[in-house]
């Protein structure tokens, strides 16, 4: 068990480190080039999961879709990514109709790659937009510290306090302490940032953002299990020690980032 949390916090650490610095020493550009990679790994492991085995047409076709979909929201915007996401659909649904070679066809496979577009790389395009907005480098950084924050108050408030179970079905290893603990951590790191960060903001509302981004998190990484519990999987992959796969570290971001961006174009403004 000790061992697993070490290789949990050594490759958390590795991969923050090397985030973090992107997003500083970066342009938007450099972001939006990790934000296309994660994308397009997520994507590869979703639709492991959702297809199976095989379908590499499919599999190579939505990576593709998950790394041009950051760059228009990045050179495009979000009108032309409406533009875009239609075109990705029709798209999908074309080529699936030229590779139908037997009467015994399942047509879901074109709504689980659709979804997969709408629920990766088009959510987690959201730090672009984050990242575009004015102090759009510290705003990414609060969807991070927010993320991180809960994470690790979640693990450890768990760990030694956890008695009852959250939703087992979903997620065996969540308990309602921990994300009591995950609330709390999320909402005091992140009125502390905001307080150094963002002066004249409101603490009233970065405290509810933070409070009902915290639960917004959560339920992202409870919907990410969800998919990984019908397949009967527990790791989306093994790519990353002590974390599992990229999706499994980007669940709660593709819940969190929309919303951060949202809540502060919106109520912030």
């Amino acid at each position: 068990m000790e061992n697993s949390y070490a290789k949990r916090w050594l490759t958390g650490l590795i991969l923050a480190a090397v985030i973090f610095g992107i997003i500083i020493l970066g342009s938007p550009v450099a972001l939006t080039i990790v934000v296309a990679l994660f994308a397009a790994g997520g994507i590869w492991e979703y639709n492991c999961m959702v297809l199976g085995k095989g379908f590499l047409k499919e599999k190579i076709e939505s990576m593709f879709f998950a790394a041009v979909i950051p760059f228009v929201m990045l050179f495009g915007g979000s009108q032309m990514m409406l533009a875009v996401l239609a075109l990705c659909i029709l798209i999908v649904f074309i080529l699936f109709l030229g590779s139908i070679k037997e009467a015994d066809f399942d047509v879901i496979t074109v709504a689980k790659i659709i979804f997969g577009l709408m629920y990766i790389p088009f959510l987690m395009s959201h730090f672009i937009l984050l990242r575009n907005l004015e102090k759009g480098i510290l705003w990414v950084f609060f969807v991070l510290v927010l993320a991180l924050a809960g994470d690790i108050t979640a693990l450890y408030v768990g760990k030694y306090l956890g008695k009852h179970k959250l939703i087992p079905l979903i997620s065996p290893g969540k308990t309602v302490e921990g994300t009591i603990g995950l609330i709390l951590g999320s909402t005091v790191a992140c009125l502390i940032f905001a307080y150094f960060s963002f002066p004249g903001v409101s603490l009233l509302k970065i405290g509810i953002l933070a409070f009902i981004g915290s639960i917004i998190g959560q339920l992202g990484d409870l919907s990410e299990s969800a998919i990984k519990r019908n397949y009967g999987l527990k790791d989306a992959s093994s790519l990353l020690p002590g974390h599992g796969g990229l999706l499994d570290r980007m669940d709660c971001l593709l819940f969190i980032a929309p919303f951060v961006y949202y809540y502060r174009i919106y109520v912030i403004d």
